[in-house]
């Protein structure tokens, strides 16, 4: 065998979670190498949903405007019906995706990001382009065999399967973002919890020209319900559109403890029709392909120098569209402290943050995919389909909603209810970006978890406790604007704080040489570096004008002081030596 091939940090996998690793890792200059045994990036649409919390990850990238300009925007995502068939009755329709006018104008406030449906196919190589553009050497058709691992670093024995030949690489740390059947994982003997394989599913993917059937309610998904189909009982299906209105892929069930059904393209153009509810419709089948719905999370991301990250960690269906996303941050949340690791900058122990913050954040949204599918039921029972098995009996039932009647009146409010119920599934805007994070690399304030005044899941609660996300506020520059995450990001701490708070930047610049790390200072306010444009930092920010807000290179709140301390340069670099885990304890009081 010949001598290993040498990097700081080996990937294997180019998924959203493994793609976000380099691109971060070769933006913030770190040399990385992924491989795939695969010998192409994702060939069908799968993952698309991309929530404002990754494209934030994606515009600190430089890579938001190259998404847009590819993806379906939020306008056209957010009319979703559920019908009997494209063709058909429509039994009830929902805002989705934050599209409710009420909903849009909490969307609008959350983030200098907008929702959009980026499918995987085209996200993949953005990434991964962007990745190599900046120094990622990328080997396609090379798989991971094993590894083994000492104090210095990795060894990977991967195979060549073009030649079939086997080489090493030796790497200072290894990300294992090889996907739902990782062999990463395995191999490290990460702890799961759940199951795979609970239910069956299939994907069709299909060409078909349905504008005169969803262009007047546009939407990413299309919920079809056809008692006594091919699935037997009540048979829900799913119509998602890949692009409008041509590209689409169908979701369609299958007994997981029978025969999985066989994929012809004849079938597949059947189930088509059979959705659309218009067999004269012309189909193009692209492809088929049969999965499982899975229930399964990790409840350690590393061992040693192996860290795990997206598919590899937390298994689930793609109801509430949070796989690809929550990957993508993974990636994001672990890279800033492999670069600060590598340089120096920071003890290794700051690694061990990347579980403690993460592996929360897999099992909830694991739990919350899983629940989403079970919600749907309280449709079924709105139409009086769980009562019987027999189709016509289930096809009279959901027609009965239309008799005058107080039994009618009641079915028609339930089913009412129940659509807007799947809210959870679709508009969970705190799943998406309160993700709180309680670890060492947090310096806490003694202050209690802010309590959400409104459903912590449906809303986005602002706040700079320490271990949230950094509230978005647009703030001003000449004629410029730009979002306070704006200021934050691109592998740098970012101080905030107010007028009068001067000292603070002295000491941000002081602190930062000291410990060899990049920290932006900026004070916000009138005659500031920048101005509260609309006034909003000033209500967000939760400490005075002398206070300060850190920021570490994610954008989450660090640290925070509500006033200037009597000596802010010490209460800095306590913050920082323990959040870079140089000194894991507090030190004396430092004053804020």
């Amino acid at each position: 065998m010949t001598e290993a091939v040498e990097t700081d940090v080996l990937i294997v996998g180019s998924g959203p979670a493994g793609s976000t690793a380099a691109l971060m890792l070769s933006t913030y200059g770190v040399a990385n190498i992924v491989v795939t045994k695969y010998d192409r990036f994702a060939d069908t649409p799968r993952a698309h949903i991309t929530n404002q919390r990754a494209m934030e990850v994606l515009r600190d990238a430089g890579l938001e405007e190259a998404v847009v300009a590819q993806a379906t925007p939020q306008y056209l995502m957010g009319q979703t019906p559920f019908c009997t068939s494209l063709a058909g009755e429509e039994l009830g329709r929902l805002h989705t995706w934050y599209t409710h006018p009420a909903r849009q104008a909490e969307h609008d406030l959350a983030s200098p990001t907008s929702i959009c449906d980026m499918p995987q196919h085209l996200m993949e190589p953005v990434l991964a382009n962007a990745a190599i553009a900046r120094g990622t050497r990328l080997r396609f058709g090379t798989e991971y065999l094993g590894l083994t691992q000492d104090a210095d670093g990795v060894t990977a024995t991967v195979r060549d399967r073009l030649r079939g030949d086997t080489f090493r690489i030796r790497a200072k740390y290894l990300i294992g973002a090889d996907g739902g059947r990782s062999r990463v994982a395995e191999d490290i003997g990460l702890p799961m919890v759940g199951q795979m394989g609970v239910a069956g599913s299939i994907n069709i993917v299909f060409e078909a020209d349905l504008t005169r059937y969803v262009a007047h309610r546009p939407s990413t998904l299309y919920w079809v319900l056809q008692t006594g189909s091919d699935v037997g009982g009540i048979g829900m299906g799913l119509v998602r559109c890949v692009r409008p209105w041509n590209e689409w892929l169908i979701v369609w069930g299958y007994d997981i403890n029978g025969e999985p059904p066989n994929l012809t393209e004849d079938y597949a153009r059947r189930i088509a029709h059979q959705l659309i509810g218009d067999d004269t419709v012309p189909v193009t089948v692209r492809s088929s392909s049969a999965w499982t719905v899975n229930h399964l999370y990790a409840e350690r991301y590393h061992t040693g120098r192996v860290f795990c990250a997206g598919d590899a960690v937390h298994r689930h269906p793609p109801s509430n569209g949070l796989g690809s996303n929550t990957s993508i941050q993974d990636a994001y949340n672990l890279a800033w402290k492999l670069k600060l690791v590598l340089s120096g900058a920071a003890d290794p122990r700051l690694l061990e943050s990347y579980s403690a913050e993460r592996a929360p954040v897999g099992r909830q949204i694991v739990g919350r995919a899983n629940r989403s599918i079970g919600e749907t039921s309280r449709i079924f029972q709105a139409l009086g389909l769980l009562s019987t098995e027999d189709p016509e009996q289930m096809r009279a039932n959901m027609a009965a909603r239309k008799s005058p009647g107080p039994e009618a009146e009641k079915q028609r409010r339930l089913l009412r209810e129940a659509v807007e119920f799947k809210n959870y599934e679709f508009n969970t805007h705190g799943v998406e970006l309160d993700q709180r994070y309680r670890s060492d690399a947090i310096v806490a304030d003694g202050t209690p978890a802010p309590v959400p005044t409104r459903d912590h899941e449906l809303h986005h609660h602002p706040t700079t406790w320490p271990g949230a996300k950094v509230p978005h506020a647009w703030l001003g520059r000449g004629a410029g604007r730009l979002s306070t995450l704006d200021v934050g990001g691109r592998g740098r701490f970012a101080l905030l704080t107010g007028v009068g708070g001067e000292p603070w930047i002295e000491a941000a610049r002081t602190v930062a040489a000291t410990l060899g790390v990049e920290v932006v200072a900026a004070s916000i306010g009138p005659g500031a570096d920048y101005e509260d444009l609309y006034g909003d930092w000033a209500t967000l920010r939760e400490v005075e004008d002398t206070g300060c807000v850190l920021l570490r290179p994610d954008n989450y709140v660090a640290y925070r002081s509500t006033a200037l301390p009597p000596d802010p340069e010490r209460a800095l670099t306590t913050a920082l030596r323990h959040i870079l885990a140089l000194d894991l304890t507090t030190g004396e009081d430092d004053g804020h």
